[in-house]
C-alpha cells in the first residue's frame, strides 16, 4: 500500500501575519496532514508593477490594487520562514514552501526545505527550473495551464541538471480558483503518468473534498489542497478553501480510501471469510433419500449453509448411490 502524502496548503491565508501562520500549522497538525506549504517570495522579483490580478482576485480583493499591492501585503519576512519551519519540528509536521524567485529559491535551501514545490506559473521558466533542479532536492511540480509537451520539458530540465527522475512528483492540476468541475480532468493524470512514466498526484482548486479524494482512487501519491482558518477572513485564497474541520474529514476519507484500495489481489479478505458458511450453499436433500438411491436432480438442490459439498461439485454427485439415509433438507456426504 502506498501512503498518499497530503499537503495542507497555507499559501497566503495567514494575510502576512506570523502569528495567524503558527495557528495554521496547528490546524494542519489537527487535521493529521502530512506536510503543511506556505508560498515564500519577494514581491518585487516576482510580480512586475504592470501584472494584472486574477479574476478571482479581483473578486475578493481590492479591485483598484495591483497585484503587486497586493502580494506586499501577504509577505513573510525571511526569518519569519526560519520561525515556522522549527515551529513544524516542533508539532511533529514536515514544512514545506514554494519559492517564487530566486533569493526564495536560496533560503528555503539554507533553511533546509527537504522537498521543493514548484507552481504551476513557473514550468516554463527556464532559469528557475535549472535552479532547483541543481539543488538534487526531491520536487513537486504543478502543472495547472499547461500540456503533456510542457510538462516533458520542465521534467527534462530538472533532470538534466542533475535531480533523478524517480524524486520527482508531478501534480495534475487546474488553477482556476474556483475549479468548475467540468474542467477538473482528472484522467489526465494518469495520461500524465502513463506518458511520461512517472509518479503523479494532484493539486485542487475545487469547492469541497470529493475531486481529492477520487484522485486517490485513481492512483494520486500526493494531494494538495488550500485550507484557511476562516473562509471569511479577507485574502485572495480564503474563499476556496478548507476550513480546518473540512480539512480533516478530506485527510480522513483520503486516508479510507488508501486503505481501501488494497493489493489487488482478488480473494477473500479475512473479514468475511466467516460468511462463506453461512452465504454459500452445500448440496442437501430435497427429499428423503434412502440408502442405496441414486442421487438425482429429483432429491438432491443447493441450500445454506454452505459446510458441506460444493454445488459446483453437482454432476460429480448425480447417478452415484446414497451410502446412507438423508432426511430432507441434510448434508450431502459420500
Amino acid at each position: 500500500m502506498v501512503k498518499v502524502f497530503i499537503i495542507a496548503e497555507a499559501g497566503i491565508n495567514h494575510n502576512g501575519s506570523l502569528k495567524l501562520a503558527k495557528k495554521m500549522v496547528d490546524a494542519a497538525v489537527y487535521a493529521r496532514a502530512d506536510a503543511v506549504k506556505f508560498q515564500t517570495f519577494k514581491s518585487e522579483q516576482a510580480i512586475s508593477k504592470n501584472a494584472p490580478k486574477a479574476e478571482y482576485q479581483k473578486q475578493t480583493t481590492d479591485p483598484a490594487e495591483s497585484q503587486l499591492e497586493m502580494a506586499k501585503k501577504l509577505e513573510l519576512k525571511p526569518e519569519e520562514f526560519r520561525v515556522l519551519s522549527d515551529y513544524c519540528e516542533k508539532k511533529g509536521i514536515l514544512f514545506l514552501s514554494t519559492p517564487f524567485d530566486f533569493e526564495s529559491i536560496d533560503l528555503l535551501n539554507d533553511i533546509g526545505l527537504k522537498i521543493f514545490k514548484i507552481p504551476s506559473g513557473e514550468i516554463t521558466n527556464l532559469l528557475y527550473l535549472q535552479k532547483i533542479g541543481r539543488l538534487k532536492k526531491r520536487i513537486i511540480l504543478s502543472t495547472g495551464m499547461a500540456n503533456i509537451n510542457e510538462i516533458k520539458s520542465a521534467i527534462n530540465v530538472l533532470v538534466n541538471e542533475g535531480t533523478a527522475r524517480e524524486r520527482i512528483t508531478v501534480l495534475h492540476c487546474n488553477t482556476a480558483y474556483p475549479t468548475p468541475f467540468e474542467d477538473v480532468n482528472l484522467y489526465a493524470m494518469k495520461t500524465i503518468r502513463d506518458k511520461l512514466k512517472i509518479a503523479v498526484g494532484y493539486s485542487d482548486h475545487t469547492i469541497g473534498i470529493e475531486i481529492p479524494i477520487a484522485a486517490v482512487a485513481l492512483g494520486a501519491v500526493v494531494i494538495e489542497k488550500h485550507f484557511t482558518l476562516d473562509k471569511t477572513m479577507p485574502g485572495p485564497d480564503q474563499r476556496v478553501s478548507l476550513e480546518p474541520e473540512e480539512l480533516k474529514a478530506m485527510v480522513n476519507a483520503i486516508r479510507n480510501i488508501e486503505v481501501s484500495l488494497g493489493n489487488a489481489r482478488k480473494t477473500p479478505s479475512p473479514s468475511e471469510l466467516k460468511n462463506i458458511a453461512i452465504v454459500r450453499r452445500s448440496l442437501v436433500a430435497s427429499k428423503e433419500i434412502k440408502k442405496g438411491e441414486l442421487f438425482s436432480k429429483d432429491n438432491v438442490t443447493a441450500k445454506r449453509p454452505g459446510t458441506g459439498i460444493n454445488p459446483m461439485k453437482f454432476y460429480k454427485i448425480v447417478g452415484k448411490k446414497a451410502k446412507n439415509n438423508f432426511k430432507e433438507d441434510e448434508l450431502i456426504t459420500i
